[in-house]
Order: C-alpha cells, then structure tokens, then sequence
C-alpha cells in the first residue's frame, strides 16, 4: 500500500480560440494540396524519424476495452486487518537531532505514563490470480505484519486468504484462497521485449473504489529508486494511486509484464511516475515461495564498492565500469578462491559488470552449489577465477547466535535477535553507507520489543543515552538496567527514515 493521501483534481483547460482553429486547418488544407499536386516538394530519400506512417494520416488511439474487460476477473482487491499492541513507549521525538540525549524528564517520568490501547487497523491493496487454483500475486508491503487477509474477487465474493510466502528484499508476496471453482487467471509475460513508450494498463483498486483500469505508457527501464538490493523497476506514467499496490501491469496483449509498487510523488498523489516490479523477477520470486515459502538467493560473500572515476585512474583501468572487492568474507564462498580485496570484477559468466548492482542481480538469480566464472583485474592485469556460489544466509540465521537479551543467564527476556550492521547488511536491506547502529533481525511476538513497536528490519541506534553498534553494547546495556532496577530500557529506533524513542519493559 503506499502512501498517498490526496485526490488532485484535474485543471481545467480552455477551449481552443475559433480563429486559431481555423488558421490550422487552412494551413493543413494548403499543405496537403501542395504534397498531391506532385514535383512542389522533393521526397527526401530517407524519412524523418517523426515522419507518419500511413500516407500522413495520424494513427488512431487504440480501445483497450477488450483487453480490460478479458483481464478484469483475474484482479482483485486484498484487504488486510493488522493489531497494533499497546505498550509504555513515547513517540513523539521524530523532530529531536539525532545526537540529543534521552530527555532527563523522560527518565524521571516514565514510570507514570500510561499503558496505549491495543487497536485493529485496516488496509488495502490489489493483487492477481496466476493459475485458476487461487494463487494470489501481490506486494509483501501489502500484506506485512497482517493477521487477517481477506481477497475480494471481481464477482464480489469475499475468501479469506493463507499468505504462502512473501519476499522483503523483492517486495512480492503470494496468497491462496480456497473455491469450489476454477478461477479466471493471467500469465505473466516478457517485459524484456517491452519497449519504453509501449502502451500499458495498470489495473486495480485504487482508493478502495473498485476495479479500475487506467492506460499509460512505459516511461524508462530499469530505475534504481533504492528500495532494496535488487531494484530494477519499470517506469510508467499510469495513474498509480493508494490501494493500487500489488497489482497487474498489462501489455496490449493483456499478459502481465510487472506488478504495479510504487510511485514518486512530492503531493502524496499521481503525477505520472510509476514504477513497477518487471515479469522475469516475479515469476522467479513466485516459483521460489509456491515451491517452499521462501525466495533462495545466491552469495559469494564479498563486499563491494562502485568503481569511480578516480578509483579507476588509481587502478589503471581504461574506464569506471565493474565493480571494486572491498572485502572478502571469511568462511564465505569466495574465501575459497584466490579472489582477494582490491580486485576489481569486470565480470559474471560473460556479463559485463556496468553497474554496483548488477553482480549482486546476477550472483542472487544463481542456485547454491552453480559455478560463477569471474574476470578480474589485479595490478592491471586480468585473471579469471570460478567460485562456487553458496546460499545467502538469512537474518534469521545471521543472528541466531545474538539472541541479546541475554535470558539464558536469568537476565530480561526482550524477545530481540539482533545482527551487527556490516556493509553486506547495508547493500543487501538498501540501507544507506552511514547507517549506523545494530540491526534489528528478528522480533518475538508478543514479546517486550514486540509490543513496544520495534519491528525486524528497524536499527537500534542508541540504549539510553549511549549510542550502539553491537549486539554485545545492546546486551550489556540490558544487563545494566536490570541490575539498576530500571522498569524499562530507552532505545532510539530507525526505521524508513524516521527515529523515535521507545520503552522497552524490563521483565525479569
């Protein structure tokens, strides 16, 4: 769902001036009988490139009618309820600088502030059937953090909806519903062949009015709005709006070439930049959850940088393109291969490496146990080497040893599992190069982080009036407090931009 507010109106425009009007068509009229006259004017031997095809006539706009209304009952609304937990915490630091310390009468006081009010809230999106079993494409920030989701069919039929599987990094997510009928679906297309300025229909549910259609054309290729590791968006100029997100983004040939995400807007509302998430990636993310409910990506277990101009001087390279090992990750794939920091990867099984993200695209698109055959240079001269691509490891794995709320040892239960914020993290979560702090992997639910708000993917920056950056820092600052007979540890949380602080409970 995103984040518009607002319905523009549409400025009124003024009637062409009648003497204007009709200067135009008297000059057309002349310049046609100049054309079939003949020998008035040279035919030039090769066309302009804005030339008309058909004997000058201009060509008609197309009806989309019999694409809307064969694609149409494969669209449909997801609604989602969610429970936002009541908790003792404090929310309305977003305008504080992010170097003051926790308030001296927020410690003095909070003991005495009061409990919030566990409340439902609701929401909506679009989604698309992909087979006439019931399985749902949408987007995973559609669906995030529901405990109900209910798909509204374009008949009207309302089923409650199992969420098979859902991927952050790629912002997709799948559901099924449960009928004693086939189902009308569509099939997801080649949006390699679609070419910028293509027509295209977004349809779905914007501002929970209904199915809508609205026409457009593809605007660019492969936009990077830094959303995740992995962002290669199709630009559109359809009206995208709130409760548009998740669904389909059709060719003329009604076969779908994107999911409909997000949109750039300074007003909150459509000003004609969409973007979508193209055709080849959700079928990937889409087989990958059907299959077992998780996306499986390739790692080789470097960290990269981008290879700039004065890096490519110092370096000896011809041009800035490829990308610059900063770092090799011990006990990582590559850590088995004679690629070391300073090599520059020029590239990946034949592909040339133009952009910082391309490698990261194409190491994720590869199995665990494939080989990737890699042409670098080192001290100016090439080499090529062959790794062997390993699993990327997820969150969950990457901080099942930093359960820190140290509860073993009779210390608080939090229900925090935590991860030190490496460049890695940083590139693969689409976290700036300065985050700083410790990243929030995973959130127990019902727990005391839980129910203070802390969500997993946020960073915990400061415990108390101390700035973090180890899950260790975070665990002795708990153990602190709670030998202190502290009712409740200070955190400073980030998340999507914003910080604020929360208290989290002490209970022994």
């Amino acid at each position: 769902m995103t984040s518009q507010t607002s319905i523009e109106s549409l400025e009124h425009r003024k009637p062409v001036p009648r003497h204007r009007l009709t200067k135009t068509v008297v000059a057309s009229a002349v310049a046609l009988a100049l054309v079939a006259g003949g020998g008035v004017m040279a035919r030039a031997e090769n066309p302009p490139v804005s030339a008309l095809p058909a004997a000058g006539q201009p060509m008609a706009l197309p009806s989309f009618a019999d694409v809307a209304e064969r694609v149409s009952p494969a669209v449909v609304n997801v609604k989602v309820t969610s429970e936002i937990g009541g908790s003792p915490m404090v929310r309305g630091f977003r305008g504080m600088p992010d170097n003051m310390p926790v308030p001296e009468f927020f410690k003095r006081y909070f003991g005495e502030l009061p409990q919030g009010t566990p409340h439902r809230v609701q929401g909506q999106g679009s989604g698309f059937l992909v087979d006439p079993d019931g399985y749902i494409v949408t987007n995973n920030h559609v669906i995030d953090g529901a405990t109900e989701v209910t798909v509204v069919l374009n008949d009207g039929s309302s089923h409650s909806a199992k969420i098979v599987g859902h991927d952050d990094k790629t912002d997709l997510a799948l559901l099924k519903i449960e009928t004693d009928r086939p189902l009308a679906y569509v099939e997801l297309g080649d949006s390699t062949k679609a070419r910028v300025g293509d027509w295209v229909l977004a349809v779905g549910n914007p501002f929970g009015l209904g199915g809508s259609v609205n026409a457009g054309i593809i605007s660019a290729r492969g936009r990077d709005i830094h959303s995740g590791p992995y962002d290669d968006y199709l630009q559109i100029d359809a009206a995208i709006n709130r409760g548009n997100s998740g669904g389909p983004l059709f060719d003329t040939s009604g076969r779908v070439i994107g999911v409909n995400t997000a949109i750039y807007s300074p007003t909150g509302g459509n000003v004609g930049i969409g973007f979508a998430i193209p055709a080849e990636t959700v079928s990937r993310v889409v087989a990958d959850l059907r299959a077992d409910g998780h996306v499986e990506r390739g790692w080789l277990g470097i960290r990269i940088q981008p290879v700039t101009e004065d890096l490519a001087a110092g370096l000896g390279l011809g041009a800035a393109r490829g990308v610059l090992v900063a770092d090799v990750v011990p006990g990582g794939p590559a850590s088995a291969t004679d690629l070391r920091a300073g090599d520059v990867i020029l590239s990946a099984n034949g592909e040339r490496i133009e952009n910082y993200k391309d490698l990261p695209r194409l190491v994720a698109d590869l199995k665990s146990g494939s080989r990737m055959r890699l042409e670098v240079i080192r001290d100016g001269k090439p080499r090529h080497l062959e790794v062997e691509v390993g699993a990327m490891p997820d969150e969950d794995r990457i901080a099942s040893a930093s359960r820190s709320d140290g509860q073993s040892e009779g210390n608080p239960h939090l229900g925090l599992y935590l991860a030190p914020l490496t460049p890695e993290l940083r590139m693969r979560r689409g976290l700036d190069a300065g985050s700083e702090g410790v990243f929030v992997a995973q959130v127990e639910p019902g727990s005391p982080a839980a129910e203070a708000g802390i969500e997993p993917g946020s960073l915990i920056s400061m415990v108390g009036a101390d700035p973090v950056s180890s899950p260790e820092q975070i665990q002795s600052a708990v153990r602190r407090a709670s030998a202190e007979k502290q009712r409740a540890v200070i955190m400073r949380v980030e998340r999507d931009g914003q910080a604020l602080f929360v208290a989290v409970p002490l209970s022994a």
